[in-house]
């Protein structure tokens, strides 16, 4: 007869980050349903190494992030972890060092990323979003920071962020009151780019970013970085940067291409070289 391990010797679960390639587009799965996709430290870990793995295949020319189980984006933080892993001065240290580099990775990516959001998208899951380079929502989305009926403080980046998109006055609105609110408040402030029905998230979030992986992936990364360094403080503005991946596109075999298919009348096909 087999002998069964005790419930008590069962692993916990702690939920993962899941990826793999669909084509040119990785998929970044949020998976902890049973906790409305609550992120849980080890899924941060799960986060940046997704990122390694898609920054290294040339085949990846975009990434989607969305959450499983129908119900959530994320929900936030595993709160239920905070007793283990933020009980003392050191544990908050590397929770949040370890949570801060997965969303800065995110944030500095090189590749163009989607955040596709249905359900719950609250507190870090709202980061994490955030993060993003842009965000669909289905009509039932929901967002909140509730950091103030937590009494938790929000690092300055991820402010900076929210700022960048909705301006500080109402970015304090967002943060002072803590409340939710939905997509017509979130589309008219700038958090997310579109809404769409529910049963066609997934549809339109795919014909995205396939659009997008269709597309120079050169041109795209000068564009980012240029974006990026527009919205920088001037002193930390790298504009020699900016200046190089733009000359670097002019000498690729993809503006040659992009020449030829206009010329051609047909759908360039770009290398990425």
């Amino acid at each position: 007869m087999d002998v069964q391990p005790s419930e008590a010797a069962a692993p916990p679960v702690v939920g993962r980050i899941e990826h793999r390639r669909a084509g040119p587009v990785g998929q970044a799965l949020v998976s902890n349903p049973s906790k409305l996709n609550a992120l849980s430290l080890g899924m941060w870990e799960d986060l940046e190494r997704a990122l390694s793995d898609f920054e290294g295949d040339r085949e990846v020319r975009c990434v989607v992030i969305a959450g499983q189980g129908g119900k959530a984006f994320a929900s936030g933080a595993d709160i239920s972890e905070f007793e283990k892993r933020r009980s003392s001065a050191a544990d908050v240290a590397r929770y949040d060092e370890i949570s801060k580099s997965a969303l800065v990775r995110l944030t500095d990516f090189s590749k163009p990323t989607i955040a596709q959001i249905e359900g719950y998208c609250i507190g870090g899951g709202m980061a994490l979003a955030l993060s993003c380079d842009l965000r669909i929502a289905a009509d039932d989305a929901r967002f909140a920071i509730p950091a103030a009926k937590l009494g938790l403080g929000y690092d300055y980046r991820g402010i900076q962020r929210l700022v960048d998109l909705v301006g500080p006055s109402a970015a304090k609105h967002i943060f002072f009151t803590a409340r939710q609110f939905g997509t017509d408040e979130a589309l008219r402030l700038g958090i997310v780019n579109e809404v769409v029905p529910k049963a066609e998230l997934a549809e339109r979030t795919a014909d995205l970013a396939a659009a997008i992986a269709r597309n120079a992936p050169m041109t795209i990364a000068a564009a980012k970085l240029c974006v990026a360094n527009a919205v920088a403080h001037p002193e930390k503005r790298d504009l020699k940067a900016c200046a190089q991946a733009v000359g670097a596109c002019f000498a690729s075999e993809d503006y040659a291409e992009g020449r030829r298919a206009f010329a051609e009348k047909r759908r360039p096909v770009f290398k990425g070289r």
